[in-house]
Formats: structure tokens, sequence, C-alpha cells
């Protein structure tokens, strides 16, 4: 075990007196260490949003397949690509919005307003109302 922590470094980020170098050096460079709870919060929250970006991306997939499979109509492509495109985005945000608050908070400034959230909510609404419609319109013509 002792062996593993000096293949590893030792616990506060050295390795035989030299520190090592963290990246993004946008994120590690500036500031002091914040509270390691608020920090570990931080890589919680958006690990959650990659998560939510990649259920988008494994939606997008699974409309596309069961529009291939069944006799639907285009929308459900069009759907499949903007929730593809969407989680990706997401998980891009996600990445910066992290970097954002990281630095906000070894800089103890406040943290920034969430940038991704109104837009994911807008598109869940858009989507959402685009297919009732779709439905709507399914149903009328049959």
């Amino acid at each position: 075990m002792l062996g593993d922590m000096a293949e590893r470094g030792s616990a506060d980020g050295t390795d035989g007196g030299a520190p090592r170098e963290r990246r993004p050096r946008s994120v590690y460079s500036v500031g002091t260490e914040p509270d390691v709870q608020s920090s570990l919060a931080n890589q919680r929250t958006a690990l959650s949003w990659v998560r939510t970006g990649l259920a988008l991306v494994a939606g997008g997939v699974a409309l596309t397949t069961v529009a291939s499979t069944a006799d639907f109509s285009v929308l459900l492509d069009l759907v499949a690509v903007v929730a593809c495109l969407g989680g990706g985005a997401l998980a891009v945000a996600a990445l910066a919005s992290w970097a954002a608050n990281e630095r906000a908070l070894r800089l103890g400034e406040p943290l920034p307003r969430p940038h991704a959230l109104p837009w994911l909510v807008g598109g869940a609404v858009v989507v959402g109302l685009v297919l009732a419609a779709n439905a709507v319109i399914q149903l009328v013509g049959r």
C-alpha cells in the first residue's frame, strides 16, 4: 500500500517535492484551493449534465431505430437529430460550466448562472409541443 502511494504521488499533490501540474491550467492556475466539498459538488453537477447529454443522445438513437423499423414520419428522425445534437452540446456546456464554476470557487467569486438550463428547458418544451401537435394531427387524420 505504501508503494502504491509512492507511485501515485503524495496525498498533497506533490511528487518528491515538485508539485504536479493540474489541467486545465485556465482553471487551476488561478486563486486558491476551494473547499473540497464545493469542488466535488461542482464535479458531480457537471457529471450529471454530461449524463443528461448522453441520455439525449441515447434517446435520439432510439428514436431513429424506432422510426426506421416502423412506418413513422420524418418528424421522428428530425427530433432524433435534434436530441443527438442537443446532447452533444449539453456535454460541452457541462464542461464549460464546470470550468467557470471551479474558477469562481477558486477566486472566491459568486457562481455564474447556469447557461445551459434555460436552453434545455426551452428545447424540451418545444420538442414536447411539436410531438404533441404531430400526434393530434395523426389522430385527426385517421
